[in-house]
């Protein structure tokens, strides 16, 4: 009986590492393995943890899923890349270009994203619990039901680079009576 249980686990085992090595192009990964550099590739599920990456060329790369815990990917180009759901824990993104990326529902606890370049990020639903935010730009960036690092959820609203709008009632107060045009701001 116990021979039987046993054979079980490991053949579920087997044909769950089978499917995430299937989820990732093998052409991509020796590319990437042989390059360091692989802008495009289609490396989702992936098991990148405890790699160091610095400097990398990860641009437009599809990562879902992947497992980049404990990496180093400090000065690493992730532009447009897709991060959903990736596993980003203890991670070192300092310095790293991460404009533009889907991080959508990625796990950051404790990552380094000092000095990180987060412009027009999707951080939705996002874990930033314990992460190291030193200078990071995050201008644009999408923070819809995101943890932020002192484990607070951000709103479910969606939040636009300024969250003060102009009050219309307010926006010729300080008008002179003989100005033309109007002091108010218009997009």
């Amino acid at each position: 009986m116990k021979l039987v249980v046993v054979a079980s686990i490991t053949m579920l085992a087997c044909f769950g590492f089978i499917e995430q090595v299937k989820a990732a192009n093998p052409q991509d990964i020796e590319l990437f393995q042989t390059s360091g550099s692989c802008p495009r590739c289609d490396l989702s599920g992936a098991d990148l943890s405890q790699v160091n990456l610095s400097r990398v060329n990860l641009r437009d790369a599809n990562l879902k899923g992947a497992n980049l815990t404990g990496s180093n990917l400090s000065n690493a180009d992730l532009t447009g890349a897709d991060l959903e759901n990736a596993k980003m824990n203890n991670v070192n993104l300092s310095n790293a270009l991460l404009t533009g990326a889907n991080l959508r529902s990625a796990s950051l606890e404790n990552a380094n994203l000092s000095f990180a370049a987060l412009m027009s990020a999707n951080l939705s639903a996002a874990n930033l619990t314990g992460a190291k935010l030193f200078l990071t730009n995050f201008r644009g960036a999408n923070f819809r039901l995101t943890t932020l690092t002192n484990g607070v959820v951000s709103s479910d609203k969606p939040y636009g680079w300024s969250l003060q709008t102009e009050s219309l009632k307010d926006c010729d107060k300080f008008k002179a009576e003989d100005a033309r045009g109007t002091t108010c701001y218009v997009e």
